[in-house]
């Protein structure tokens, strides 16, 4: 049973850190894009692609081996519908969030050159901005609805 719970807590916490991190950081890359402050921009998406490495990336890695680990423990198949979803949903997120993590570098890098020549930010930021803020939508929805999966545990047939 301790393995179960250790398991379990750590699946949270990943869970947690995937769903706080992603919001955390469209909240903080949005306020920084409002100012259309070239140097806020740079500042803020260079802390964000840092957090999304250090943290997001982590919490990547640890999801699929808690979750597999705990489904053995447990005794759930890995072919039960909610799990099989689940997996579904964790990869058309991930699908997602590669290229985010690409448009997040080359905006960071775009702000970055343009607040050192003391310039606006460049179209190409912005035409970034509104594909990195569009993938976000169903990223997110497709977290809370694994999060919800997680919970109820439907029954759904395949």
């Amino acid at each position: 049973m301790t393995e179960y719970f250790i398991l379990k807590f750590l699946h949270v916490i990943g869970a947690t850190v995937l769903l706080g991190t992603g919001a955390g950081i469209a909240f903080f890359m949005l306020m920084a894009h409002r100012t259309g402050d070239a140097h806020v921009v740079a500042a803020t998406a260079r802390i964000v692609v840092v957090a999304d490495y250090l943290f997001t990336a982590t919490a990547v890695v640890a999801q699929p081996v808690t979750g597999l680990l705990l489904a053995r423990t447990v005794g759930y198949g890995l072919g039960e519908g909610w799990i099989v979803a689940s997996i579904a949903l964790y990869l058309f997120t991930g699908a997602f969030w590669l290229p985010v993590v690409w448009m997040q570098s080359r905006m960071k890098t775009l702000a970055l050159t343009a607040a050192a020549a003391g310039q606006e930010l460049p179209a190409e930021y912005h035409r970034l901005f509104r594909w990195w803020f569009a993938f976000g939508f169903p990223a997110f929805a497709a977290v809370l609805a694994i999060f919800w999966l997680m919970i109820a545990r439907p029954e759904i047939s395949l």
